[in-house]
This record gives structure tokens, C-alpha cells and sequence, in this order.
């Protein structure tokens, strides 16, 4: 394909609009996220069921979520975290985080979530939202959307095809539009809300990697009662891990790596052009 001029821009309110209604009516928005790209779709079964097989993933996969940042506690059931981890040192790391940029937090699910957007793990049922940063311009998106579709929070998914798919070890998410638009040539109606400034937008986050957040776990805080509550890092995405346990640290919580986080997710390379 040659070279490829989005015409929709997450910094143009009728734009955003436009956006938010094709999402409503179940289309697949790449949206401007942070300083990279991310899928956001109704939160119901079948669109999950679909953007799961558009990405070739399994089609049962659990989907995450993503909400505006008035509503992002409300995903989490705070009555079952543990006693021993205060709920207001998390409240406090979850602002911190989010509001240096996009992160991600997994907890307790709270009751209404449905079965597709939720996991059990260690007896827990649990729930991972993902959000852009409370300085983001996709957050009036993420609400103008929600309000489209009378619900309190949407489907998010990496901008990118699956490793399931293509073979490869890892597959980084986007961070230019015309990739999004590449891998997903075969959705006839997908929607991107591109950045206007690319390189601004990954400007405007020095400290974060323009790739899949970094997501720390809070429902089963490890480490020996008598020592600070120990948080789990289940994948160490765009913030690094140093930056996360700086956050903390000041709460009196400690952050480990978790089995899976091992390895830092990579940023996306891109040719000179995209065919």
C-alpha cells in the first residue's frame, strides 16, 4: 500500500464523535493511545468473540478493559482484596500510575462484570483494566463511546495481529496508524482515530515505551505477613518495572516481577514502508 492519511484525528471533537457512533454500532476503532494505538470495541460477547478471530486469536479468549479514569475503580470489587494490602495505598499507586501515563491494573472483578472480560486466578476472580493516563485526549473518546452505548466500560485489545496468527515469538503493538490499517485490511469496518503527531505523542511520554502497558496484579499481594504487601508486575510492558516500584515504594508497598514479566515487551519496528 502507499502511503496512507487517516481522517479521523482523536484531537477533533466531530471526529471523536463520529468515532464513538461507529463503535456503538459495533465497528472496530484503532484509537490514539497514549503514544502508541490500541482496539476498542463494544464490551459485549460476540464483538469480543470477533475482534479475537480478526486478530487470530482463540475466540474465547478474556478480554481486558478500559474505562474513563472516574470510573476505573468502580471495575474492581475493593471488599475482596486482602486485608493485609490497604485499599487506599492501592487507590493511591493506581493515581500515581495512570496519571504518568498508560498502565494497566488486574484485581478483584467487580460482580457485574461478565465471564468474557474476567479470569480466575488463585481462587480469585479477576478483572485487568487498561488505561491511557489521565492527560490523554482518548479519554473523551472513551466516554463520548460509553455514553453511545449506555454502558460503563468498553473492550480494549492490543493494535496488533497475534502471535497465534503469525508464527512469531512476540508481536509489539502499533504505533503508527498505517500499521493498524495493514494488519486489519480485512475488516471492512474498521475505524482508526489516529494521533495528528505521532512523534509528538511519543514525545509526550519520555518514560514509557510506545508498546503494551505494563500490568501490575493486586488481588494476591505475596511476601511474609510481617513484611510490606508485595504487588506482582504480570507483564512489564511500556513502563519499566524501576519506574512502577518508584511509585510504590513512598505507599509502603513493595513490586516484584511476576513469572511471566521476565522479559520487557519490545517496541514495534516498522521498514521504511509498509506493503
Amino acid at each position: 500500500m502507499g502511503a496512507w492519511t487517516p481522517h479521523l484525528f482523536i484531537d477533533r471533537a466531530e471526529d471523536v464523535a463520529v468515532a464513538a457512533r461507529a463503535l456503538a454500532d459495533g465497528a472496530v476503532v484503532a484509537v490514539a493511545f497514549a503514544n502508541f494505538y490500541a482496539i476498542v470495541t463494544r464490551p459485549d460477547a460476540a464483538t469480543v468473540r470477533r475482534v479475537n478471530l480478526a486478530k487470530g486469536r482463540p475466540a474465547g479468549q478474556v478480554g481486558s478493559i478500559v474505562a474513563t479514569p472516574a470510573r476505573i475503580a468502580g471495575m474492581f470489587d475493593w471488599s475482596l482484596v486482602p486485608h493485609r494490602l490497604p485499599q487506599r495505598r492501592v487507590r493511591l499507586l493506581m493515581d500515581a500510575l495512570y496519571g504518568a501515563g498508560p498502565f494497566g491494573f488486574r484485581g478483584p472483578a467487580a460482580s457485574g462484570l461478565p465471564a468474557h472480560l474476567t479470569q480466575h486466578d488463585r481462587g480469585v476472580r479477576t478483572t485487568q483494566v487498561i488505561a491511557p493516563g489521565l492527560v490523554c485526549p482518548s479519554n473523551a473518546f472513551l466516554a463520548r463511546a460509553a455514553a453511545e452505548t449506555g454502558v460503563g466500560h468498553l473492550y480494549i485489545t492490543s493494535a496488533n495481529r497475534s502471535r497465534h496468527r503469525t508464527g512469531a515469538d512476540e508481536e509489539p503493538a502499533h504505533w503508527r496508524a498505517e500499521g493498524i490499517v495493514a494488519d486489519f485490511a480485512h475488516l471492512d469496518d474498521l475505524v482508526v482515530l489516529a494521533h495528528r503527531d505521532e512523534a509528538a505523542a511519543r514525545a509526550g511520554y519520555p518514560a514509557h515505551l510506545p508498546t503494551s502497558v505494563t500490568l501490575l496484579s493486586f488481588h494476591d499481594p505475596a511476601g511474609d505477613p510481617e513484611e510490606p504487601p508485595v504487588l506482582t508486575v504480570d507483564r512489564h510492558g511500556s513502563l519499566h518495572v524501576d519506574e512502577v516500584r518508584r511509585a510504590a515504594a513512598p505507599l509502603g508497598l513493595q513490586v516484584r516481577l511476576g513469572t511471566g514479566a521476565g522479559r520487557r515487551l519490545r517496541v514495534r519496528p516498522y521498514a521504511e514502508a509498509l506493503v
